[in-house]
């Protein structure tokens, strides 16, 4: 199996239709919680940034969680034209299941300021906000060419990035509790305290492709980006723009295990370790005995027992 780096540059060969020229300001969805709170700390500058470098823009906060998404759904719903969304990879989910339920290609820009920024880090937009404002406000001024990305949808909601079943569904939620400004490092911290509680689920049944697993895991990751909690280099094989999601599933391993697997998750080489299988699908499903704890771009989902999973080629356009 090719092991390959992020693939989604913005410089690349344009596949989508050149964005007109804004004739009115450009809406601004921050979400002010993203990043610790750094989002709101910073939103000022972001706008002035922006304007500075061509893009003038309408600032609109969300207010709670889905706040974004009704906002951005409306938009997208009534008007033409990109949106600029300032947050991480919840702000990201968000706006993206607003522009898909309207139906419209709605050209999406980013301007990374949340804690993992994993949508980002595939899309090869630079982590340093003011640098990413910059050269995306110049985009937009220049009517750049958007790129078109895939998308996952789970149960009738979408994903961005990666969606994720079992363990580190876990980790997720243990890792959201914390308001620590440590960056990344707090889904390694929440990777030891989920260690405690056993890290196998129920029975469960998986099928993909045409093959189908009866037993126990840890995990089951459908990336569509190559990163997950900021940190973990789940799947290097993930480009999303391929028409394809990967899968990396692991066997039930005991805590002892999951630590050994730790330094190799953050670098990328557990994809040969046993008990770890990888897969490039279109689709993909599981039934569980119990109700599992899943993610959406690190957005906890409701316990469920049944997950369905599918691709959607360049479904988002992305500035």
């Amino acid at each position: 199996m090719s092991v390959t780096g992020p693939h989604c540059s913005i410089s690349g060969t344009p596949s989508a239709a050149c964005l007109p020229m804004p004739a009115k300001p450009v809406p601004l969805f921050l979400n002010p919680v993203a990043g610790r709170g750094r989002a709101g700390r910073t939103a000022a500058a972001i706008s002035s940034l922006l304007a500075n470098h061509g893009a003038e823009t309408t600032l609109i906060e969300s207010t709670c969680t889905g706040d974004l998404e009704r906002r951005v759904f409306e938009y997208a719903s009534n008007e033409k034209g990109p949106i600029i969304v300032a947050g991480g990879d919840g702000s990201v989910h968000e706006a993206a299941n607003g522009i898909l339920s309207a139906g419209h290609h709605t050209p999406l820009g980013l301007v990374p300021i949340g804690t993992g920024n994993d949508f980002a880090k595939a899309c090869g937009i630079s982590l340093e906000w003011e640098t990413a404002a910059s050269l995306l406000a110049g985009r937009i001024a220049d009517c750049v060419p958007g790129r078109l990305i895939d998308v996952g949808r789970m149960n009738g909601r979408f994903f961005a990035n990666g969606a994720g079943i079992g363990f580190d569904a876990k980790i997720n939620r243990i890792a959201r509790k914390y308001r620590w400004r440590i960056g990344d490092l707090v889904y390694l911290v929440a990777v030891l305290e989920g260690l405690w509680d056993g890290v196998i689920t129920p029975a469960v049944v998986m099928r993909h492709d045409g093959e189908e697993y009866r037993g126990r895991i840890t995990l089951a990751s459908i990336s569509n980006g190559a990163w997950a909690g900021g940190m973990f280099y789940i799947a290097p094989m993930a480009e999303n723009d391929d028409g394809h999601l990967d899968l990396v599933a692991v066997a039930p391993v005991s805590r002892c295990q999951v630590l050994a697997l730790l330094p190799k998750l953050i670098k990328g080489t557990h994809i040969d370790e046993a008990g770890i299988s990888c897969r490039r699908i279109e689709s993909f499903e599981l039934v569980a005995e119990a109700p599992l704890p899943s993610h959406l771009d690190g957005e906890d989902q409701p316990l469920q027992k049944e997950f369905c999973i599918e691709v959607l080629p360049g479904a988002l356009s992305l500035i």
